[in-house]
């Protein structure tokens, strides 16, 4: 029963500390560049297309979501598994800026 409490109380404070955290504009810089040195040799219209709206993105959060349309991108231009490197490769740059449970690879 303590254990439990515990974790929970763990849980809780960790929550708590991570929604008070601010990126800062060197944070996003840094998670920017990382999504789109991934996308460098792409050149198309749905290239540039995702390197206005990752220009735009405000937080961590925002550039996550771009995750999934950077994949794409890639995956026309060479192959599934040059994306899922590539994307997998800049995973650390979301750490704590995410919940961890959040931050999967893509297999």
């Amino acid at each position: 029963m303590i254990p439990t409490i515990a974790r929970l109380f763990r849980g809780a404070l960790l929550r708590h500390s991570q929604r008070r955290r601010q990126a800062s504009l060197k944070d996003i810089a840094q998670i920017r560049g990382a999504l789109l040195q991934c996308l460098d040799d792409c050149d198309s219209p749905g290239a540039r297309r995702l390197r206005g709206k990752i220009a735009q993105a405000r937080n961590p959060q925002e550039l996550w979501m771009l995750r999934n349309d950077a994949y794409q991108v890639i995956s026309q231009h060479h192959d599934q598994s040059v994306a899922a490197d590539r994307i997998n490769g800049i995973l650390g740059v979301f750490e704590g800026w995410l919940e961890p449970k959040q931050i999967v690879r893509i297999k």
